[in-house]
């Protein structure tokens, strides 16, 4: 995929209301592969609702979305489930982790499915992100910051020519901040990948192309 596209795109309960000028509803704007676009918000902005869109897991919008100029809305399900394999990565703001499993098993779970990283690099990522000893925690006992890590992780474990990446860093430190831009940045440079970023505050620090405000 090569470019995604929002035609006058607007969350259905914003359809009656007042809303403030932005660069991205109601607007038309393009996410191309290969640049890093951060989406600026407050808190209710929708922020969440237009990752979700462009992910197919949710259509209660007006306008349209389009993937190299075809309407997502003529997508099928078997179709989707290809993208997200192969194309789409998401990281939500609420994560999804399973609580019960441990830090390593939430990554691994995604990472059989694609085979995308040898145990060796899995292992150097969560080095990286000072959660080594973590691995074996169960995510659910892990504090917020370190369930981010283990998403950020676990979001990258796959080809994608575009990474959603919705409030990542909100409970990381300077610091760790960096090193998960580093990594992501990285794994998108190899794949020549978008990433779309969205922010309340706290943004993960990548060299963005353009800056939207919501």
């Amino acid at each position: 995929m090569k470019e995604i596209n929002l035609q006058n795109t607007l969350p259905q309960v914003f359809v009656s209301e007042h809303i403030p000028a932005s660069d991205v509803w109601n607007s038309e704007v393009t996410f191309s592969r290969g640049t890093i676009c951060l989406v600026e918000a407050e808190s209710g902005g929708g922020k969440s609702s237009m990752c979700s869109y462009i992910f197919g897991a949710r259509r209660d919008y007006v306008g349209k979305i389009l993937f190299d100029r075809r309407d997502v809305a003529d997508i099928s399900m078997d179709e989707w489930l290809k993208l997200r394999r192969t194309s789409l990565a998401y990281l939500p703001q609420e994560m999804s982790l399973f609580p019960q499993l441990s830090a390593w098993e939430n990554v691994q779970l995604k990472n059989r499915l694609t085979s995308h990283f040898s145990d060796r690099q899995l292992a150097d990522f969560f080095e990286r992100l000072g959660i080594a000893s973590r691995c074996d925690y169960p995510a659910g006992r892990l504090s917020i910051g370190q369930q981010q890590r283990v998403a950020i992780i676990r979001s990258i474990c796959q080809p994608f020519d575009f990474l959603l990446l919705d409030e990542p860093v909100s409970h990381l430190d300077p610091n760790n901040n960096e090193i998960a831009a580093e990594i992501i940045l990285e794994e998108a440079k190899k794949q020549g990948a978008g990433i779309i970023a969205t922010s309340v505050g706290n943004k993960i620090a990548l060299p963005y192309d353009k800056i939207l405000k919501l």
